[in-house]
């Protein structure tokens, strides 16, 4: 990773994904006491990616149980038509894919417009130059380690030199981005990530599987990504 800049902090963000639907409220509340620093809702309507998730009302039911930051990761086809909704359902910072719309710019404006932060996410086979005219919108870029759709699927290593790519543009530009991995992240994939430039770190399956449970599971991670950031400093 370049280390021209002071590391970012590392932030934990789990995916619900793997979570108990039937009692997402106290899900994040669980997730809330072992630690995590904000709460990702991966949003999917069965055609951008084969699977079907979270509509914005169940996400506004959850919303009143935690204080973390709720961010809304539309893996959806035209998300313009409705991320002002989840913005309204309590989504602080809301993730378009690069991909999903042919006027990316114009959305990410009306994120902002809405009141939230705005991110752009990358599939594996996207080039970082698909969001680098985009980067003084954002406040952050998410670079997808597994192709979206599916939780548990294994981390793609072929993506660190992007995410060292992308870390190098917004350091040469002076711009103030975190850099999200998604996909495949736990102990023995959070370090390289880390390493190769992300600080915001997206983890299911490695959390809800840990047999010590979700506090040992966001302490662990945590650990292992500071180590690894530290050892690029």
């Amino acid at each position: 990773m370049p280390t021209d800049a002071a590391p970012r902090p590392i932030l934990i963000a789990p995916s619900v994904l793997p979570a108990d639907f039937s009692k997402l409220g106290e899900e994040c509340q669980a997730l809330e006491e072992a630690g995590v620093d904000r709460i990702q809702w991966d949003v999917m309507d069965g055609q951008f990616v084969p699977n079907l998730t979270f509509g914005p009302d169940v996400i506004a039911a959850c919303r009143p149980h935690v204080d973390l930051l709720f961010e809304a990761h539309l893996m959806v086809n035209t998300p313009e038509v409705l991320l002002e909704r989840y913005v309204e359902a309590g989504c602080g910072l809301i993730i378009i894919h690069a991909e999903s719309t042919i006027h990316l710019h114009r959305c990410l404006g009306q994120v902002r417009d809405a009141g939230a932060r705005a991110a752009v996410a990358l599939n594996p086979s996207t080039p970082i130059e698909q969001v680098e005219n985009v980067l003084d919108l954002l406040d952050m870029v998410l670079i997808m380690t597994i192709n979206p759709g599916f939780g548990g699927q294994p981390y793609l290593p072929s993506m660190e030199p992007k995410l060292t790519a992308l870390r190098r543009v917004i350091l040469e530009r002076g711009l103030d981005i975190d850099i999200e991995v998604d996909g495949g992240i736990g102990p023995t994939t959070i370090s390289g990530a880390t390493a190769a430039g992300a600080n915001v770190l997206v983890a299911g399956s490695a959390l809800y599987r840990d047999p010590q449970g979700l506090g040992h599971a966001v302490a662990d991670l945590r650990a292992r990504a500071e180590a690894a950031q530290a050892g690029q400093s």
